[in-house]
């Protein structure tokens, strides 16, 4: 008898303690939408992409158009020529691989622009978060963006106005 009514009271200051967590949810996605610096980076970001992609295309073409050439004059081509066509158009292989590294893998240029530029709007973002959490005690504020498993939440624990306010952006 004592076992089962320590349980219950156990049982009850876990819930308790449970029901004092309070909190909140932000979307980083509809934040960031509403900060024109983000917005900006972005579209920049986007362009030199771009530049890189043509720069790319640009190379792809020559190497493609050597291949043709290749194949066109296979036959009356010397062993020795056809050895420096091959090696030709691997190393121009090579380079379009090398530009997609520099540019666009996971070390390369676009990923450091990119963290660059997020990096001061994240932090600022934390920081507003981190404030409000604190000033209004949540224990716990998560991102509905990336946080795939929410399939309801209540509007009214949606901060992501707040933290905007907080900002200096209109909502």
């Amino acid at each position: 008898m004592k076992k089962s009514i320590l349980f219950i009271l156990l049982i009850l200051a876990v819930s308790v303690a449970a029901n004092a967590q309070k909190f909140a949810l932000i979307d980083m996605e509809y934040i960031l939408e509403n900060i024109p610096a983000y917005t900006r980076d972005n579209e920049q970001l986007n362009e030199l992409s771009q530049k890189w992609q043509n720069e790319i295309d640009a190379v792809s073409k020559e190497a493609q158009q050597i291949y043709k050439d290749y194949q066109a004059q296979y036959a009356s081509l010397t062993d020795g020529q056809r050895t420096k066509k091959e090696e030709e158009i691997i190393a121009k292989e090579k380079g379009i691989s090398e530009l997609k590294r520099k540019y666009f893998g996971p070390e390369g240029e676009l990923a450091k622009r990119r963290q660059a530029a997020m990096k001061p709007i994240q932090d600022d973002i934390y920081e507003a978060v981190k404030e409000i959490a604190e000033r209004k005690d949540y224990s716990t504020v998560i991102d509905r963006a990336s946080a795939t498993s929410i399939i309801f939440a209540s509007p009214h624990i949606d901060i992501s106005n707040e933290v905007l306010t907080k900002l200096g952006y209109p909502n």
